[in-house]
């Protein structure tokens, strides 16, 4: 493949113009067009003449603070700032005038004067906008001897100096060095306009100015900074400096790659300095982040180099015995030997796969046709099962395409957002900055979420409304949204006329006028206030663009599916589908959850979202791969559960994902995979399923393979190899070999013939190749003949489907109730430093912010039980019961409680039951009827299962 040509990453001083219309003056007499509203500065950069700056970026809006960017334009009086000054037609500007030069050489002479001059010994030495600057204005002496600085401890006199502060190193990532700071405002503008954090200010006035992480005391690990590298990555000194930099030195090279956490796929420059990864920055081209990153992307990829990592395969007869290191073809040879006297024994539909969301398309893709075109089944599922497969129902039964409808810079056109059952500032943070870009720009919010997240209320937002449900009742609340739209005559009847399947729509709107479904009818039942529902409802329906974001508040039910069809339902009653600012947007948890059920992985569908029943649809496979597929759907994950218990599923190659952690109802799923006689684990880490394998093989890191990931707009992001894979193969490699040990004739040698076979067996990738990858950057699924450039926005003309299709959304209370015994009610959900299972960020600093899970719990609801902050607490259910600490919050109403999942300590799904969707087995992780009580410290059921798996990874050296 050749290399990826990176565009131009200069820093252009000010943000791009939207406007259309073009504007043409003069720079330094060379002509240049540019958007009207566009900054002198950036015209020049555009012209390729680059003007000195210090306060400006290319990320925040022009502050003019510096001074360092002074012209002269013609019919103008003085020097203006290029920053600020908006261009104009037939305008003249000079930017290197004699008078332009020795403003600017004085203008540097300040700096410098209260500014230490360690250049060689500094470790943003080669990496300094200040220097550059001094180079660029010809600085090569300093008249002023300044008689108070910033940057000595001592004064000449020996006295302490005041003026001085010693550096702030609470941070794990980064350090704050007040003594280099230029008070540009650099990092609180990128901590306001990009981030939306407003954790930074300017204290002081004038030579007393500094910046501020907090009150007077703080520092940054304790103030408000969510750590999310925006105002490290705005600084033009090494005042906010990454540690790893100051470590390493300063990278030299650069590949661009797509992160491997959440569902947001940011693009990041992975900088190196040889083959050692110095930093990972947000890379300014990449269409889903835009140039942003959170705390996971932007620093905690230390996992890659953790010690326990495992970098050799390694085997064992049963799971009661000490694991063995051994050869690739030794491991390989044992688990494919393993895998065919299964099924010789006990059938080819007795072994299984499940495929993982963290991997690329090109691997997932490969696992599910391993268990097609060598196990001769369909015996394949997908994390995506846990997660959003009611997605992929809902959204195919109501629009005919299992995937969300908008880009995420559909944002920037949204008047009204509803948030339902989604926490994106701490699951999905990049896109949820923009969200909240927009709110502070005068959108309107609902949220729709049994507890009080950040976008509720935080700084300079809040929500106009609040709908705290009861968890369990989201069919009820979006049908009573539906019901106030319906009755008041708020729907869009010339959008439904013309769009949607009419008689369809007047069978739902007779179901959804019935008064049952009113919000003074579901009041009792959700708990929420009909005229705060009723004024909701008239908000979205009246309040211009109206766009939904859903999450696994949503989906992780028994009526998840419903509940999306309910969502669909309200889309298109308002008429907010196939144009930007609206639409139908799932939050997608991992990084390539999209791309996993694209892929096939369902055991019920070929890639493409193609049944496999169609006789028409497996010829298309069976010509390419020269096999014959089952016609029959094979296995989900609860079934191979169930089967194994039974005795009749006996063989498991699970790469990527860590069932044992992940999925509910932990005793069962510890029974299933004791049940089964060749587990193959392949993973980076000894992880909790690892411990019931017979066959480990080690995992290759995002920084270690090329391929790409999919990401929740259904963006194909090229993923790229940043370094070799420290156990010798990238992970698509060890599934072929593999293949190939069980007799399959597959001869890859690059993730990109993959991709081609992908795009010549599924329609909505007929036109994606790694070339037009390269050449766009990233592209947006369909891409055809018929949508040769992607598709940013779905359904923009009509519904893939053809028309629209209203499905009635009647409420079914989920069998889990509260009573006597479990008067509570659990929900979970996820943190902002941690991700999943918390197997890669467990494994890095993270942890100082969250290094145990902990239970949410109302203060009434404490008191009388007697618990105080921080108490050990017994969580119990009808499924078992463990221990965790207490944090009394007003987070949570009161007969609910919440915790997150990320520690295996905790085991939190050890609660949860196997209550499950109708539609598609997606567990009902979000509604559990449980007692709390106080705790002398861990339960028996966790010292049993703590003993058993650290039995489980007692590991031998590798024989001679």
């Amino acid at each position: 493949m050749k290399d990826f040509m990176m565009p131009d990453d200069y820093d252009m001083g000010t943000p791009a113009s939207k406007s259309t219309n073009m504007v043409s003056l003069i720079v330094d007499g060379f002509e240049v067009s540019v958007p009207e509203g566009t900054s002198v500065m950036r015209a020049s950069m555009e012209a390729g003449i680059k003007i000195p700056k210090l306060c400006a970026t290319d990320s925040v809006e022009a502050f003019g603070s510096c001074r360092l960017c002074l012209v002269e334009i013609e019919g103008r009086r003085g020097t203006p700032a290029s920053c600020t000054t908006p261009v104009s037609e037939g305008m003249v500007v000079k930017t290197q005038t004699e008078k332009v030069q020795k403003l600017r050489k004085g203008v540097m002479e300040l700096y410098i004067s209260d500014h230490p001059l360690d250049c060689l010994t500094c470790a943003a030495n080669g990496d300094c906008e200040l220097q550059d600057a001094a180079g660029a204005v010809g600085l090569r002496d300093v008249r002023y001897e300044a008689k108070e600085t910033h940057f000595e401890a001592r004064n000449t006199s020996g006295e302490e100096n005041p003026q001085w502060l010693p550096k702030d190193d609470s941070n794990p990532y980064f350090t704050y060095d007040p003594s280099k700071c230029i008070v540009c405002s650099r990092c609180v503008r990128a901590c306001e306009e990009v981030q939306g954090t407003f954790a930074l200010t300017i204290e002081g006035r004038g030579f007393d100015s500094r910046v501020s992480a907090g009150m007077a005391g703080d520092d940054f690990l304790g103030s408000d900074c969510v750590s999310c590298g925006a105002c490290v990555q705005a600084c033009p000194t090494a005042t906010l400096q990454e540690k790893s930099v100051i470590e390493l030195g300063t990278p030299d090279k650069s590949v661009v790659t797509t992160c491997a956490y959440c569902g947001v796929g940011c693009s990041f420059k992975a900088e190196m300095r040889g083959d050692e990864l110095v930093r990972m920055v947000p890379y300014k081209h990449g269409k889903a982040n835009r140039g942003h990153s959170c705390v996971k992307g932007r620093f905690a990829y230390g996992y890659a180099n953790h010690k326990d990592r495992i970098l050799n395969p390694m085997i064992r007869d049963s799971i009661d015995e000490p694991w063995q290191e051994v050869s690739w073809d030794e491991a390989l040879s044992f688990a494919a030997n393993r895998l065919k006297g299964l099924q010789e024994q006990h059938g080819r539909r007795s072994i299984g796969v499940i495929t993982s969301s963290r991997c690329t398309n090109e691997e997932t893709f490969l696992v599910q046709k391993l268990a097609r075109g060598v196990f001769m089944n369909n015996n394949t599922d997908t994390c995506a099962r846990v997660c959003h497969s009611p997605t992929g129902y809902g959204l195919g039964q109501t629009f005919g395409t299992s995937a969300g409808t908008q880009d995420f810079d559909s944002v920037e056109d949204t008047d009204v957002v509803i948030v339902i059952g989604a926490n994106p500032t701490d699951g999905h943070p990049v896109f949820a900055s923009r969200l909240k870009k927009r709110l502070r720009q005068g959108a309107k919010l609902i949220v729709v979420d049994p507890r009080r997240t950040d976008l509720v209320r935080s700084n300079h937002i809040e929500a106009q409304h609040h709908l705290a449900l009861r968890p369990g009742t989201n069919v009820a609340v979006v049908t009573a949204l539906a019901h106030v739209i319906v009755t008041e005559g708020l729907m869009d009847q010339a959008f439904i006329q013309e769009r949607c399947d009419w008689e369809e729509f007047q069978e739902y709107a007779e179901f959804v006028s019935d008064p049952r479904h009113s919000p003074e009818a579901v009041e009792l039942l959700t708990g929420v206030p009909a005229a705060e529902l009723r004024a909701a409802a008239r908000l979205f329906a009246t309040g211009g663009n109206g766009a939904i974001y859903y999450g696994l508040g949503v989906t992780e039910h028994s009526q998840g599916s419903t509940t999306v069809i309910g969502i669909a339902n309200l889309a298109m009653l308002t008429g907010n589908i196939g144009r930007r600012g609206v639409g139908v947007n799932p939050l997608r948890g991992q990084n390539n959850v999209q791309g996993s059920c694209d892929m096939g992985s369902f055991p019920h569908e070929l890639p493409g979202y193609r049944h496999v029943k169609g006789p028409e649809v497996r010829a298309i496979f069976e010509d390419a791969w020269g096999v014959t597929i089952d016609p029959e759907p094979g296995l989900r994950i609860p079934n191979m559960l169930d089967a194994a218990v039974d005795g009749t599923f006996k063989g498991l190659y699970c790469q990527g994902e860590d069932i044992l952690q992940s999925d509910p109802d932990t005793k069962h799923v510890a029974a299933g995979l004791a049940a089964m006689e060749c587990v193959i684990v392949h993973d980076l880490f000894l992880n909790e399923t690892a411990n019931y394998a017979h066959v480990f093989l080690p995992g290759s890191t995002f920084l270690e393979k090329d391929g790409t990931f999919t990401n929740a707009e259904r963006r194909i992001n090229r993923v790229r190899k940043v370094m070799a894979p420290k156990n010798g193969y990238a992970d698509w490699e060890v599934t072929q070999l593999l293949a190939q040990a069980m007799g399959a004739d597959w001869h890859y040698t690059h993730p990109s013939q993959i991709m081609d076979e992908i795009a010549a067996t599924t329609p909505s990738f007929a036109g994606v190749d790694y070339a037009m990858l390269e050449e766009k950057g990233s592209i947006q699924w369909p891409c055809n003949e018929a949508n040769p450039e992607g598709t940013p926005l779905m359904h923009v003309d009509g519904f893939v489907r053809g028309k629209g299709r209203f499905i009635v959304t009647e409420y079914v209370a989920t069998d889990e109730k509260t009573g006597p015994r479990f008067p509570l009610l659990l929900t979970t959900g996820r943190i902002l430093s941690q991700y999943n299972v918390g197997a890669q960020t467990r494994r890095t600093e993270n942890v100082v912010w969250h290094d145990q899970d902990e239970l949410e719990i109302h203060a009434h609801d404490a008191e009388v039980r007697g618990i105080k902050d921080g108490d050990w607490l017994k969580l119990a259910s009808r499924s078992g019961e463990t221990t965790l600490r207490a944090k009394i919050t007003d987070r949570v109403s009161t007969g609910v409680v919440y915790t997150t999942f990320h520690h295996p300590d905790t085991q939190a799904n050890v609660i949860t039951t196997d209550y499950s969707d109708w539609a598609t087995n997606c567990p009902e992780y979000k509604v559990t009827a449980v007692q709390v009580s106080l705790s002398n410290g861990p339960s028996d059921w966790q010292e049993d299962y703590n003993a058993q798996a650290e039995k489980s990874r007692r590991i031998l050296p590798a024989a001679e």
